[in-house]
């Protein structure tokens, strides 16, 4: 709209002309501050223990951890910014973005028995050393099958809509199923669900339980990698991340699926024998694999319980 090497129209003249302050067109929004970030990456990890925290246990609990007073304001401000907030049933909460429609929870009582009859799909908040991204998953329900993922700096629907695109040309579901957050609501989201002729579920708002796989993965990945490394870069981000979802597709085994791994249950596949370890780095060929897998749990186990665990 202004145009800095204006010929003809100085920017202090433009700004003038379009009713616009220099100083809100100069001025550069500032990210979160250090300490911010810290108390994201504390409320994160306490809400995959207690979701049901609103921002006075939040706050309270941050308190005494931290041992200084924390504003609830500054909590409320923190958690939205993040994407979060308590869960708990709520009155008269089924109220869809403006110009939103909200869609009937299909899955009670339905009885999922093979892969591709629903996916799900999720938003979550990934924090870094320096910053924080969101990151979309879509999920087949059967199998645990992760079918796309994306990362992004804003909860705009874009990021949504390339994860449900390359789910889509993998394979169509009878059901996806949704929260009622502003992007699965979406005209541009649900729209490309329909031309798909895929119906649309949506959970009651609030309530977690009704997309509890996808919650799962979220756990997993948090403190099986995220919480085990800090990001330093988006790109390191998204390479970390891409390796845990190729880990966790195919080579995570899940008690609930017989201890068989969500490729093998998505594709119909039986337990596939493992010739050899896969190979985790140089050298890797040389070591006895029982002794290191054995070093590679007991670090992974002391990382974990280094890692601050918030619940009182």
């Amino acid at each position: 709209m202004i145009e800095r090497e204006h010929q003809k129209l100085s920017t202090s003249r433009q700004c003038r002309l379009l009713g616009v302050g220099r100083s809100t067109y100069y001025y550069q929004p500032k990210g979160p501050s250090a300490v911010d970030l810290e108390l994201m990456s504390l409320i994160d990890r306490q809400y995959l223990a207690t979701p049901f925290y609103g921002s006075r246990k939040m706050a309270e609990l941050l308190e005494r951890v931290l041992q200084c007073p924390v504003n609830r304001k500054r909590v409320q401000r923190l958690m939205r910014l993040m994407g979060i907030e308590a869960i708990y049933q709520k009155p008269n909460t089924s109220r869809p973005a403006a110009g939103h429609k909200i869609y009937p929870y299909l899955l009670k009582g339905l009885e999922i028995d093979r892969p591709g009859m629903v996916f799900a799909s999720d938003i979550t908040y990934i924090p870094m050393r320096r910053g924080f991204l969101y990151l979309v998953a879509v999920m087949d329900w059967f199998s645990r099958y992760v079918l796309a993922w994306r990362l992004s700096n804003t909860l705009d629907v874009h990021f949504c809509l390339e994860a449900l695109e390359e789910a889509l040309e993998k394979q169509k579901p009878d059901i996806f199923n949704v929260d009622q957050g502003a992007q699965f609501t979406s005209t541009k989201f649900t729209g490309m669900l329909l031309d798909h002729g895929v119906k649309i579920s949506m959970d009651g708002k609030g309530r977690f339980i009704d997309n509890i796989f996808i919650e799962r993965l979220w756990r997993s990945l948090k403190y099986e990698e995220v919480y085990l490394k800090a990001y330093e870069t988006v790109a390191e981000a998204k390479a970390g991340i891409a390796a845990y979802m190729a880990f966790y597709n195919h080579e995570r085994l899940h008690e609930a699926l017989g201890y068989r791994t969500a490729w093998e249950v998505h594709n119909g596949q039986d337990k596939q024998p493992w010739p050899k370890p896969l190979k985790h780095g140089p050298g890797w060929e040389k070591l006895d694999f029982p002794q290191a897998l054995r070093a590679n749990y007991k670090t992974k186990r002391w990382n974990s319980e280094l890692s601050l665990n918030l619940t009182p």
